[in-house]
């Protein structure tokens, strides 16, 4: 995030909210204490802002050390994530739930994940009428928020379809009782 501009720990906090948020979190502690590490590693440094009526801010940026790192780092593989899905686990259980009972669940996810698709969508739209042909190019910063709204709404698509396809298989469960 500090590629993309300088920024103070709070203000990361904020934008580790929307849009990363959607697809990594970290806890305000946690930001201060990596902003600490990669200071001492010499791949960031800060400068401090006076400002009126309030404390200095330190204002964080990335240094030539920090950009050659990330760029080492963007490309090396990434090791896969232990599975963590709730929703799954409670479906290989499912046929314990009272039929009723787990339409109302697959349905609440479903629209839940519905309006967070409607979310990306517009965020989408949003980010193609503000950059016009710059999201498309991939050594633009607009690129990344292109790509990883693009992986968002293919997620929540296949988990929109996925809590349908739950309900379609109690319904029809339901009607041959």
């Amino acid at each position: 995030m500090l590629a993309h501009h300088a920024s103070s720990g709070y203000d990361l906090a904020r934008r580790l909210k929307r849009p990363i948020g959607f697809f990594w979190s970290a806890h305000q502690s946690h930001i201060y204490s990596e902003l600490t590490r990669l200071e001492d590693e010499g791949l960031i440094a800060h400068q401090v802002i006076e400002q009126s009526n309030r404390p200095a801010k330190r204002l964080f940026r990335v240094t030539d050390a920090g950009l050659a790192a990330l760029r080492h780092w963007m490309t090396t593989p990434v090791a896969p994530a232990p599975p963590h899905n709730e929703l799954v686990l409670r479906a290989y259980a499912i046929w314990l739930a009272d039929p009723p009972a787990a339409i109302e669940l697959f349905r609440q996810q479903q629209a839940a994940h519905a309006a967070r698709l409607a979310e990306y969508e517009q965020m989408l739209a949003s980010l193609l009428q503000r950059e016009e042909d710059a999201a498309w190019e991939v050594n633009r910063p607009a690129f990344g928020n292109y790509a990883t709204l693009h992986a968002g709404i293919g997620y929540e698509r296949a988990a929109v379809a996925w809590c349908d396809w739950m309900v379609e298989q109690f319904e029809r469960h339901q009607l041959s009782q």
